[in-house]
């Protein structure tokens, strides 16, 4: 039987490089589409610079309002890698190099010049933490608490949440279906509202935009029941017809 409480998620996504518009994030999207699948909702992410306190300070904030928190970045050889550190910090433990850790670095640069002092930071864990596999390049993730610390590469963050898989706690997946029309969306608006009022278990986004020299807007309604998605989508397109526009099945 499907768990039908709504576990969240928050995500921090750990660099300068990513507030100097240096490096474009691309872990939101995906970390947000992973954590829907397993059942888990995205309900915050923040930004935060390559900076102790104030990783610190989102770590404690968003991990106690949460089910789960995610962060991506700043676990690298180099010396401004300190998200390691400063989740250590923020959970009031020491960083130690885990055995485990090591030997998978070991192997993994045996003919690639070896386990140099750089490389062995990657080793470094808060105390009580387990690894996350890493596929690509051996050097693992880390879980400790409710809290997951990932790569900054997307590459390999997606690996890693390949590799949890099935292992969260988590509800009913949120589904979703999607119309388009050629309308303007503040023309039906007072629509989007009533048909969302009248399916309390729905949510409706609304999405516009400019194209072919016209405007017009995709509808997304999304449940974790399939059957009142259907009746909300259906109630919705309805509507539209009703009000002489034509709804388009998966959006425009």
């Amino acid at each position: 039987m499907v768990n039908s409480r709504i576990f969240t998620a928050a995500l921090i996504v750990i660099g300068d490089e990513i507030l100097s518009g240096r490096t474009h994030d691309r872990n939101i999207s995906q970390v947000a589409a992973w954590l829907q699948v397993q059942g888990i909702r995205l309900k915050e992410v923040r930004v935060v610079a390559d900076n102790t306190a104030a990783i610190v300070e989102a770590v404690n904030t968003l991990r106690a309002r949460n089910d789960y928190l995610f962060t991506t970045g700043g676990i690298g050889p180099t010396h401004d890698d300190i998200t390691v550190d400063a989740i250590a910090e923020a959970l009031g433990v020491g960083v130690i190099i885990h055995p485990d850790a090591r030997a998978i670095l070991g192997r993994y640069y045996e003919t690639r010049g070896g386990l140099t002092e750089a490389r062995l930071r990657m080793a470094r864990v808060p105390d009580g933490a387990d690894l996350i596999p890493n596929r690509f390049t051996g050097a693992p993730g880390i879980r400790v608490d409710n809290i997951f610390i990932m790569a900054g590469v997307p590459s390999i963050t997606a690996g890693m949440l390949e590799a949890l898989t099935g292992t969260l706690e988590g509800g009913a997946p949120l589904l979703s279906e999607t119309i388009g029309c050629w309308v303007g969306e503040s023309d039906v608006a007072d629509l989007l509202r009533a048909t969302e009022q009248a399916h309390e278990s729905c949510q409706i986004g609304s999405y516009p935009f400019w194209r072919e020299g016209k405007t017009g807007a995709n509808f997304v309604i999304r449940s974790t029941d399939a059957d009142k998605l259907a009746a909300c989508t259906a109630d919705l397109v309805a509507g539209l017809k009703a009000s002489g526009r034509d709804a388009v099945p998966g959006g425009i």
